[in-house]
Parts: C-alpha cells; sequence; structure tokens
C-alpha cells in the first residue's frame, strides 16, 4: 500500500467520523441527504460482501467492517432515532434513488471484469458510488444553508477520491500491467461531480463568506 491510498482511506473514515459525530453531538441531521447515505450504504453491501468468503489483509478487513457499520450507523439515525429523525429534510431530499440504481445495475450487466456475480456487485458498487452523491448535492441547492461540518464532509469526501486518483498514477508509473479502467472512469466521473462544489467552498472560504450553491 503507498501513502497516497493510506491517505485517501484515512481522509474517507475522516469524512464519515466528522459526520457522525455532527449527527450525534447537535443531535441532528439537518442538510444531509438520507437518499445520498442509503446509496452509500448500498455501495459498501454490495462491494464487501466478499468479506464472509475473501480475506486480503487485516487492515482491509477492519476498514470494511468501519465502513459498513458507520454507514448502518448514519441510516439508523435519520431514520429511527426519535430526536435526529424530525430534523431530516424530508421535503427538500426528494431525489429519485431509482434513476441512479437502475442504470448502474444495467451498465454493471454490460461492462464488469467477469460475468459472476461478485464481479457484477462490484462494477455496480463503482458506478453507484460515483453518482451516489448528487442526491446530496441537489439537497444542499435547495436549502442554501449549509454549516461548516456538512461542507467539510463532502468536501472530505471529495478529497479521499482525489487521492485515490493520485494512488492510480503511483501504481501506473511503479506496477507493469496496472489497468483498471472500470475503477479510473468511475472515480474520474464522481470527482468530476465534485468539482463545483470545491469551486464555491474554496470562494467562500477565501471571501470569509457562507457557503451556498447556486440554484
Amino acid at each position: 500500500m503507498n501513502l497516497f491510498r493510506l491517505a485517501g482511506d484515512m481522509t474517507h473514515l475522516l469524512s464519515v467520523v466528522m459526520l457522525l459525530l455532527k449527527i450525534h453531538a447537535t443531535r441532528s441531521c439537518r442538510g444531509i441527504s438520507l437518499r445520498t447515505q442509503e446509496l452509500y450504504g448500498l455501495v459498501f453491501l454490495t462491494r464487501y460482501i466478499d468479506i464472509f468468503f475473501r480475506f486480503v489483509s487485516l487492515y482491509n478487513t477492519v476498514m470494511k467492517l468501519v465502513f459498513l457499520a458507520s454507514s448502518a450507523t448514519i441510516i439508523y439515525y435519520m431514520r429511527f432515532h426519535r430526536v435526529v429523525r424530525t430534523t431530516y429534510d424530508r421535503e427538500l431530499d426528494t431525489f429519485r434513488s431509482w434513476l441512479l440504481i437502475v442504470p448502474c445495475f444495467l451498465l454493471a450487466l454490460v461492462i464488469n471484469q467477469g460475468f459472476a456475480a461478485v464481479e457484477i456487485l462490484w462494477a455496480f458498487s463503482l458506478y453507484l458510488e460515483a453518482v451516489a452523491i448528487l442526491p446530496q448535492l441537489v439537497l444542499l441547492q435547495r436549502t442554501q444553508n449549509i454549516d461548516n461540518l456538512t461542507g467539510n464532509y463532502i468536501l472530505l469526501l471529495g478529497a479521499y477520491r482525489a487521492l485515490y486518483i493520485l494512488n492510480w498514477i503511483y501504481k501506473l508509473l511503479t506496477e507493469d500491467n496496472y489497468r483498471q479502467w472500470i475503477v479510473w472512469t468511475s472515480g474520474l466521473v464522481q470527482t468530476a461531480l465534485y468539482a463545483d462544489f470545491f469551486y464555491y467552498y474554496f470562494r467562500s472560504w477565501q471571501n470569509n463568506e457562507k457557503l451556498s450553491l447556486p440554484t
């Protein structure tokens, strides 16, 4: 494992921890899209199903369990916690998740690394992760009320993907026959979706203004 991969993993983990701390400390999930969190939950379930029959390393197993557990916890808070669920922006978080799930699954059936259930689910998780942030971005456009913790959470998610791109470049330069076209394409699409948010995040920081996204 190289430094870029480790930094990407830790940034991803930090983003999840930050979101959990925000929800737990403030007893509020205002500004957070449940649709996006459920999509991420589906991403982790389909990608990490191999945890039951394939051991890579202790680090790999622990990270998979952490992301599965944290995703389930966030969804539990937003759906069932008696206080937190009352703060959910239900009327604004109306993105139709099936518009992302169905095309990603159909694409996974056609473009994958092997026509086996595990490979199809793995490809599906990559395609879905690339677009899972869309409901969150749409919600932020509608609310125009982005607190610092929510903004930093999304910034860290984007940074995690950017660090993974550096990881791929490093591996391409140092490893023979390293080719991951599905991973690369999905990752580039995902990073592109964050580009607009990055622009407005750093502009608001530079001008000392409250972060907001144009509608």
